[in-house]
């Protein structure tokens, strides 16, 4: 009875998200996020150039990885192809570009040479409901939202108020708590999701809750028949005596 009196008490404030948003509402947002470099980041980077010789192009497009690209070792850096190690760390991948690009120009190995820097794993965690899902961002920018609905969206079970974003800041973890009910959730810090972010959901108990629920109603139900089975057969022995 419990369960069922909570499964009723779902409403759409609980639930509904950007409740405080109309038709056309319009919120300046404060956030401008530009994925930075990380250690343990897999880069693509491909170089070209317009000069006719593009047998100097290839010595700056050998593969690395298994990937094809560039692991970012503990330190922030990458061992690039004749320009030698880099210290990569902290940049965006626009700065990346322009920074090879600089040192191709400048050490004279390519005329107008032409960089393109992406990530090969952008990667968000999602754990929630008992079990946990890694969602691949095809580029670096995800917002909040956008993660929760590639993650399958959140059952009517889970708290909106206890949502976590988990991230490493500065050698440390940090986590703050997200609500998508409120248009507030747009200028948080954490709104713009960083690569290897943890999104956390306290409804670890939920499937049970729902086996729970199940059961409970299966027995209503069960006692529901055999109430109205009883029912029948008593009206049917006195139909009888009459």
């Amino acid at each position: 009875m419990t369960l069922m009196l909570m499964a009723s008490c779902v409403t759409p404030r609980r639930v509904n998200y950007l409740q405080d948003m109309t038709h056309g509402s319009q919120i300046e947002l404060e956030n401008r996020f530009e994925a930075r470099i990380t250690p343990y980041d897999d880069l693509s980077i491909v170089v070209s150039s317009a000069q006719p010789n593009q047998e100097l192009v290839a010595p700056f497009n050998v593969v690395r990885d298994t990937k094809g690209g560039y692991l970012v070792d503990v330190d922030g850096n990458i061992d690039f192809p004749v320009l030698g190690k880099m210290h990569v760390a902290g940049l965006t991948r626009l700065q990346l570009q322009d920074t090879i690009t600089a040192r191709l120009t400048r050490g004279g190995y390519l005329e107008d040479p032409f960089v393109v820097v992406r990530f090969n794993s952008f990667k968000i965690f999602f754990i929630g409901n008992g079990s946990g899902k890694v969602i691949n961002v095809p580029n670096e920018r995800c917002t909040f939202l956008e993660a929760l609905a590639m993650s399958g969206g959140l059952d009517n079970f889970t708290p909106r108020d206890r949502i976590a974003v988990m991230r490493e800041v500065n050698g440390k973890m940090v986590m703050r708590y997200l609500d998508p009910r409120s248009s507030d959730v747009f200028n948080d810090p954490f709104f713009m999701m960083h690569q290897n972010d943890f999104i956390i959901t306290d409804g670890m108990n939920n499937g049970t809750v729902r086996q729970e629920f199940t059961f409970w109603m299966g027995m209503a139900s069960t006692l529901i028949s055999m109430a109205s089975l009883i029912t029948s057969i008593a009206l049917y022995r006195a139909m009888s005596k009459n």
